[in-house]
C-alpha cells in the first residue's frame, strides 16, 4: 500500500510537473515587419507579461507614406530600447524565456532584416530557440489570445494595408485560402485616397493615418452620395480587387476639382460624403466575398456547425463601420464574429508572441541557436494551400439584394 501510495505520489508530482511547465512557458515576440517596432512577452496561460511599442505613424506621415530606408533606420534606432523596455515591464530577463519569435515574412525586406537580425542575436546571447513568424498567420491567431474559447477550425479575413486574405484557419500552421487581392489592399487604397484628397491639411485629421481618416471624415457624410461602381460582381470567387475603386475614386476628386476651379491645396466641397461613399463601396466589396466564402462552406462543411464562426483581424478591422456590417452579415448568416481589440489588430509584438507560444506548445518551426542560419527574411510569402479555384468552380451567386436590405437599414 505504501508502494502504491508512493507511486500515485510520484505520478501526480509529474504530472503537475509538466502543467506548470506549459502555463508558465514564456515567449518574447519581436514585430518589425513594417513601420511599427513592437515587442511583448507573452506566456501560454495568456497573459501579456510586458509590452512595447514604438509607433513612427507621425513620421511616416510627415514623409507621405512609408520610405523603405527611413523605416529600416528607425527600427534600428528603437529596437533595443523596444525590447528593454518589454522585458522590464514583463519583470523578467532572457533567462526567463523559454523561445524567442520573430516575424520574417511578409513585410519589408529591409524592415524583416533588423527584427530577424536583432532576433538571431538575442538567441545566441540567451541560448534559447528561435521560431520564425509568418505576420499574417499571427494576425489570423491574435483572436485565440483574447477568446478562451475560440476552438480551430475557423473563418478569418485578414484586412491591412498591405494584404486583404479570406482563409479557414484548420490547425496553427494549416491554412486553406479561400480568397485574396490580386492588386491593392484595401488599407493601402484608404491610405492613397486620404492622400489624394489632402485630408492631412483638416485640422481634424492631421495626425490620422489615411484609413483613420477617411472612417473619421466619413461620419459626416452620406455613404450613399456619390456612386463609385460596383467591383468584380462578374467573378464567383473570393478573390479582392481595389484598383478599380481607387480609379473611381481618383476620377470623382478629378472631377470635382474641375467643377469648383480648385488650385494647390483646397480641398473638394463634397470631401465628406465621398469618404463616407469610399467606405461603404470596401465595406460592400469586402462584403459579398465574405458571403460567398459562407456559402462555400455551407457546401463543403469545412467548418463543423458548432464552430461558425469569422475572425476579422488586421489593421482596417478597427474600421467601426466595417466591422458593423460585417456583423449584420454575420447575424444573417448564422456565424459568430470575433474581432480582437484594436490595439491587437495593428501589427504589434503581442501576436508575435503568442503565435510563438502556439508554435512552442506544438513543437513547430523551433529553431535551436545552432540552426539560426537557416532562418531567413521572405518579402512576400502566401498564407497556407489557395484552394480558391474550387469556389470559382462552383460558381456561386451572391444575391444584390441581401446587401441592399442591409445597407439600406444600417447606414
Amino acid at each position: 500500500m505504501k508502494l502504491y501510495r508512493l507511486i500515485r505520489s510520484c505520478g501526480s508530482w509529474y504530472q503537475n510537473s509538466r502543467q506548470s511547465h506549459r502555463k508558465f512557458s514564456k515567449v518574447l515576440g519581436i514585430e518589425t515587419s513594417c513601420d511599427d517596432t513592437g515587442c511583448a512577452i507573452v506566456d501560454s496561460d495568456r497573459n501579456v507579461l510586458g509590452e512595447y511599442l514604438q509607433s513612427q505613424q507621425q513620421i511616416h506621415l510627415d514623409f507621405g507614406g512609408i520610405i523603405p530606408p527611413v523605416a529600416r533606420d528607425l527600427h534600428k534606432q528603437n529596437i533595443d530600447n523596444v525590447v528593454t523596455q518589454a522585458l522590464q515591464r514583463a519583470q523578467v530577463s532572457l533567462n526567463d524565456l523559454d523561445a524567442i519569435a520573430v516575424s520574417v515574412k511578409p513585410g519589408l525586406p529591409l524592415s524583416l532584416l533588423v527584427g530577424m537580425n536583432y532576433a538571431k542575436e538575442l538567441s545566441k546571447k540567451s541560448l534559447k530557440p528561435l521560431i520564425p513568424i509568418h505576420h499574417m498567420e499571427a494576425h489570423a491567431l491574435t483572436a485565440r489570445l483574447v477568446d478562451h474559447d475560440l476552438q480551430l477550425p475557423f473563418l478569418v479575413l485578414l484586412l491591412s494595408g498591405g494584404h486583404c486574405l479570406l482563409a479557414i484557419v484548420k490547425k496553427v500552421n494549416e491554412f486553406l485560402l479561400l480568397g485574396q487581392s490580386i492588386d491593392d489592399a484595401p488599407g493601402e487604397a484608404l491610405d492613397k485616397a486620404a492622400r489624394r484628397l489632402q485630408l492631412k491639411n483638416m485640422k481634424d485629421f492631421r495626425n490620422c493615418c489615411g484609413g483613420q481618416a477617411i472612417e473619421k471624415a466619413a461620419l459626416k457624410g452620406d455613404p450613399r452620395a456619390i456612386d463609385l461602381g460596383t467591383f468584380m460582381t462578374n467573378y464567383k470567387d473570393c478573390n479582392f480587387s481595389y484598383s478599380g475603386l481607387k480609379n473611381a475614386i481618383r476620377s470623382q476628386i478629378l472631377k470635382s476639382e474641375q467643377k469648383h476651379e480648385l488650385k494647390g491645396d483646397e480641398i473638394i466641397p463634397e470631401v465628406f460624403d465621398l469618404c463616407a461613399s469610399i467606405q461603404y463601396a470596401i465595406t460592400k466589396h469586402i462584403c459579398t466575398r465574405v458571403q460567398r466564402a459562407i456559402e462555400f462552406i455551407n457546401r463543403t462543411q469545412l467548418l463543423p456547425d458548432t464552430n461558425r464562426t469569422l475572425v476579422v483581424s488586421g489593421g482596417v478591422a478597427s474600421n467601426m463601420f466595417i466591422r458593423k456590417h460585417l456583423n449584420l452579415l454575420c447575424d444573417e448568416e448564422n456565424f459568430k464574429l470575433i474581432v480582437p481589440p484594436p490595439k491587437l489588430c495593428t501589427d504589434n509584438g503581442i501576436m508575435i508572441a503568442w503565435n510563438g507560444i502556439e508554435k512552442f506548445n506544438e513543437h513547430i518551426d523551433i529553431f535551436s541557436h545552432f540552426d539560426l542560419d537557416k532562418i531567413d527574411i521572405q518579402s512576400k510569402a502566401p498564407l497556407g494551400k489557395n484552394i480558391s479555384q474550387q469556389i470559382t468552380d462552383m460558381e456561386i451567386r451572391c444575391p444584390s439584394g441581401f446587401f441592399n436590405k442591409i445597407f439600406e437599414g444600417h447606414k
